[in-house]
């Protein structure tokens, strides 16, 4: 079962600290994970006593499984450094609302720490001083060394927060569909070419699902056509998801990936809702890619 063992929070004091904190308390205890506070810039007497104050709201106090680091810097080198430093599983952030807009989004700071963190990051759109469960969840399927990674850990979370709802998302290839075509099908030979390829995504999807543990869970199992990364949006939307589980994209990208952009660079320009971006766990060998079907 995947497993955070050290979460991090970068701690800004601004007006959204005490939900933050308490969202990190919250999975500090849903994981029995030690936390680590991560405070980029000037502090003194004033920040730490603030600290004490905040930490006694969500019942924490600085100790062996609760520390603070108090870092100078660039604060995206900084935190990213401390995470890799002390073998950090989990980072929490906070993403940004626009201005007027219901919309959120990723910054500078917060998009290099997504891009470049060693661990998996949380980026949360709204958190509560009263922080929910996670009640429906989504997860991206998409073909990658990451996919089980992240769909092993949807399952978790909504095993452990009694979700309502597990929706796996996975792309269908239209251009296999599209050569098909242009190849003088009937209609009816098309949409059998079409339930073929349904199908073989879903049994790929149910591939990955057999060997991780869900019993409990309602699972649904969701095919999209088009560009992935807007899709995978759109569809959270439509579905009210407060969570948005993906792989973490290679770090490398390919010069098709300088021209175009990834498709997670969709989800970053307007996040659907909280985001969370599986990498794969320090602790074990990285799975070698694996091709479904």
């Amino acid at each position: 079962m995947m497993q955070f063992r050290k979460i991090a929070l970068a701690l800004a004091f601004s007006p959204r600290t005490p939900a933050l904190l308490a969202e990190a308390a919250r999975l500090k205890r849903m994981w029995d994970a030690n936390l680590l506070l991560i405070h980029v810039g000037d502090y003194g007497e004033k920040e730490n006593m603030l600290l004490n104050e905040l930490l006694k709201g969500v019942d924490l106090y600085l100790g062996r499984d609760v520390q603070v680091l108090w870092e100078n810097g660039k604060p995206s080198e900084r935190v990213l450094a401390v995470c890799k430093r002390e073998n950090v599983d989990l980072l929490v952030a906070g993403a940004l609302k626009k201005e007027n807009l219901v919309q959120y989004y990723l910054g500078t700071v917060a998009r290099k720490i997504l891009r470049k963190a060693d661990c998996s990051v949380l980026m949360l759109t709204d958190p509560l001083t009263t922080p929910r469960p996670f009640k429906d969840i989504v997860v991206n399927a998409e073909d990658s060394p990451f996919v089980e990674d992240a769909v092993r850990t949807a399952c978790t979370i909504g095993l452990k927060d009694k979700a309502s709802w597990l929706h796996i998302v996975r792309e269908i290839k239209m251009y296999g569909l599209t050569m098909s075509a242009s190849d003088h099908h009937s209609e009816d030979e098309y949409e059998t070419l079409r339930q073929n390829l349904v199908k073989d995504e879903i049994d790929n999807v149910e591939k990955i699902l057999g060997c991780i543990p869900h019993e409990g869970l309602k699972v649904n199992i969701k095919m999209l056509a088009g560009k992935s990364g807007f899709e995978l949006a759109k569809f959270a939307q439509r579905k009210h998801a407060d969570l948005l589980v993906v792989g973490a994209f290679p770090r490398r990208f390919s010069l098709f990936d300088r021209v175009f952009p990834h498709d997670l660079e969709y989800i970053f320009a307007d996040l659907p809702c909280n985001l969370l971006v599986v990498h794969p766990h320090k602790h074990e060998p990285m799975k070698k890619e694996v091709k479904h079907g």
